[in-house]
């Protein structure tokens, strides 16, 4: 794919930390799709493209004049489409990302036109509860869900659990708790795993995501135990994560979602879609 076919454009870059950053996208000449919030689109950046300070070398240069494209998943409504936003954490020995968090307001990219992904709330009945679990980067599709949904009021509760190696790292923290303030519906539980690395003493949950689920702290926050006849779960992220939360919840009654058989349980492995 040549150069000359970037069709959209750098809007913002809001930097989370020096290595994790918000970018918004709008397109050049074309109007957006409708999309489902949880779904994904293609960015890319050709090979020439600059890559940001403090990274690996490449083991092998890219052809300049070829588009490198990854799969994003969209952290912003799909009702106000003013711009797409993208959660972005860099992989310093990877091909895009290093070129992605180096694009500044203007700067141009190249981002598909078609938006894909089950990872939705589509086949989830309204009258379930939701419990939206995810590590790092992995809370961009909750975030698209939430600003979609939550204003509609269909869901009995919501929840989304993030977990973060540091306090700097929950990139959406304002935002999120600003909402669970606002809506009885609605909790918010970030948890730390170097939570003892932080500068300023960390009053919140440490450890990892499950061991929220395990000691009954969704439970209590709640006032009602999610179980299958009331609660879909999705896992978004570090297979680290989605393995032990998968095999604690098969315990516990919840099955996997899968175009064959509808279950509880919605996967989304992360780390494989980035570099």
């Amino acid at each position: 794919m040549a150069v000359k076919e970037l069709n959209a454009i750098v809007s913002q870059r809001i930097e989370v930390t020096p290595g994790l950053i918000k970018l918004r996208v709008i397109p050049e000449g074309w109007e957006l799709p409708d999309f489902k919030p949880g779904q994904y689109c293609v960015l890319g950046l050709p090979g020439s493209a600059s890559r940001c300070p403090s990274t690996d070398p490449e083991e092998k240069t890219p052809d300049p004049d070829k588009i490198i494209m990854r799969a994003y998943s969209v952290a912003s409504s799909s009702v106000a489409k003013k711009y797409i936003e993208f959660y972005i954490g860099l992989i310093r020995s990877g091909s895009l990302t290093p070129r992605l968090l180096n694009l500044k307001p203007g700067d141009k990219l190249w981002m598909g036109s078609k938006f894909k992904g089950m990872f939705t709330l589509s086949e989830v009945p309204s009258e379930f509860n939701v419990v939206l679990a995810a590590t790092g980067t992995g809370v961009a599709p909750y975030m698209s869900m939430i600003r979609t949904e939550l204003a509609k009021g269909v869901r009995h509760r919501f929840a989304v659990i993030h977990g973060a190696c540091h306090s700097s790292d929950l990139g959406y923290n304002d935002e999120l708790t600003t909402l669970a303030s606002a809506n009885n519906n609605f909790t918010y539980i970030p948890i730390l795993s170097l939570a003892h690395e932080e500068v300023a003493p960390w009053n919140g949950h440490e450890g990892f995501v499950q061991k929220l689920w395990i000691d009954g702290t969704l439970e209590k926050a709640w006032g009602l135990k999610p179980t299958p006849e009331n609660t879909h779960v999705f896992l978004c992220g570090n297979p680290l994560m989605i393995k032990p939360m998968t095999e604690i919840l098969e315990k516990e009654g919840f099955k996997k979602h899968s175009k064959k058989e509808s279950g509880q349980i919605h996967t989304e492995q992360y780390f494989v879609k980035l570099s």
